[in-house]
C-alpha cells in the first residue's frame, strides 16, 4: 500500500461554529497521526463562510504542536495572494519548531472570487506568469544565502522547506516536471485533465536538488461509513455544497439528506457528477475496494484523502476505515 494522507479544509458545518472546526481539525489530526496516515495538509481559501482554513499557516502551526510525528503543511498555499518572502518567514517559522515535519504547497489560484482576490492583494497585480519566478524565490529563501544576497528569509534560510506543485491542469504539472518537484493533483474536485497531467509530468520530469524521481500524488472523496446507504447521505453534503457553489451560494456546510435529488436539478447534477468523479462511496468493503482500483488505475505515489462531512465523528469514523488498508 502507498502512503495514504488527509486533507482538511476545516469545514463549518451548519449549526457550528468556526471554533468547533478548528477543534473537529484538531482531533482529527491526532487521530491520524495515530492510524498511521503520512501527511496531514490544509488549504488557502478566502471568503467561504464554509471553510475555516484561511490564515493555513497559523492553522498548521496549531495542528503540529498538538501531535508529534505526522507530517503537516499546505495543500495549499495560493502563492499569488502572497509575497514569497512572507511565505518563506511563515513556514520558515514553522519548519523551526517543527522540524522535518512541515510540507509547503504551491498553487496559483487565488481560492477565492475576484473581488476577494483584490482585497488580498490589493494593489498588487499578479499574473499566471509571475508563479515560476516567485516559486524560485521561494526556493532561494529557503536555499543556503549566498555572498551579497540583499534579502534573507529570517527565518527560512537554509531549511529547504519542501516545495510542491499543486494543479488541475496540465501547466502544473508541466511546471513541477521542469522544477523536479512532488506533484499533487486536484482530482477530488477537478477530474478532467488527471491522467493526461499525470502522464506528462512523468514523462517530462526532469531530476532536482529535491527530488531525483517524480512524485505523484492525487486526491480521492472517500465517504465510508458502516452501510452504502449511511454513506450516499453523508456525502449529499458535499454534494449540496457544489449545488450551492454552482448557484453562487457558498455557505456553511450543509446537513446530509435522505434524497439529494430532491435539491438539485438535472444540469446541476451532471456538474457536481462530473467534478466529484473521484469519489468512493460506501460500506468498509465497497471503500477499500475502491481506493485499490484507485490506485492499481492511476498508479499514484501517494494518495490524499478528503471526506467532507458535516459531523466530525462520522469524518473520524470514515478515516478509521480507509486507515485499515494501512495495515493490510
Amino acid at each position: 500500500m502507498i502512503p495514504l494522507s488527509i486533507l482538511d479544509l476545516a469545514p463549518v458545518s451548519a449549526g457550528s461554529t468556526v471554533a468547533d472546526s478548528f477543534a473537529a481539525s484538531k482531533a482529527l489530526a491526532q487521530l491520524a497521526e495515530t492510524l498511521g496516515y503520512h501527511r496531514y495538509w490544509l488549504a488557502e481559501h478566502h471568503n467561504m463562510p464554509g471553510i475555516a482554513s484561511a490564515a493555513t499557516s497559523l492553522l498548521i502551526s496549531h495542528l503540529a504542536a498538538a501531535t508529534s510525528r505526522i507530517r503537516l503543511g499546505a495543500g495549499g498555499i495560493m502563492l499569488p495572494n502572497h509575497s514569497p518572502l512572507v511565505i518563506a518567514e511563515q513556514f520558515g517559522t514553522l519548519a523551526t519548531l517543527y522540524p522535518d515535519r512541515i510540507d509547503l504547497g504551491l498553487g496559483r489560484a487565488p481560492g477565492s472570487d475576484q473581488v476577494t482576490a483584490r482585497a488580498l492583494r490589493r494593489n498588487q497585480v499578479e499574473t499566471e506568469a509571475q508563479f515560476p519566478a516567485d516559486i524560485a524565490q521561494l526556493q532561494q529563501y529557503f536555499a543556503e544565502v549566498q555572498p551579497g544576497q540583499p534579502v534573507q528569509a529570517v527565518p527560512g534560510q537554509g531549511l529547504h522547506v519542501p516545495l510542491w506543485i499543486l494543479g488541475s491542469s496540465l501547466y502544473g504539472a508541466q511546471l513541477a516536471a521542469q522544477l523536479g518537484l512532488p506533484y499533487a493533483f486536484a482530482s477530488h474536485f477537478a477530474p478532467g485533465m488527471m491522467q493526461q497531467a499525470a502522464e506528462l509530468y512523468r514523462r517530462e520530469f526532469k531530476p532536482s536538488v529535491q527530488l531525483d524521481k517524480p512524485y505523484l500524488m492525487l486526491a480521492l472523496n472517500v465517504f465510508a461509513a458502516d452501510t452504502t446507504a449511511e454513506a450516499k447521505r453523508l456525502f449529499s453534503s458535499l454534494q449540496q455544497q457544489f449545488v450551492n457553489l454552482a448557484r453562487g451560494t457558498p455557505g456553511l456546510l450543509p446537513a446530509p439528506v435522505d434524497s439529494i435529488d430532491s435539491i438539485w436539478q438535472p444540469h446541476e447534477k451532471a456538474y457536481v457528477q462530473n467534478a466529484l468523479a473521484c469519489s468512493v462511496v460506501g460500506d468498509a468493503q465497497a471503500v477499500k475496494q475502491g481506493i485499490t482500483d484507485f490506485i492499481a488505475r492511476y498508479q499514484p505515489d501517494e494518495l490524499m484523502l478528503t471526506s467532507m462531512m458535516h459531523n466530525p465523528a462520522s469524518r473520524q469514523h470514515s478515516y478509521r476505515i480507509a486507515a485499515e488498508l494501512i495495515h493490510d
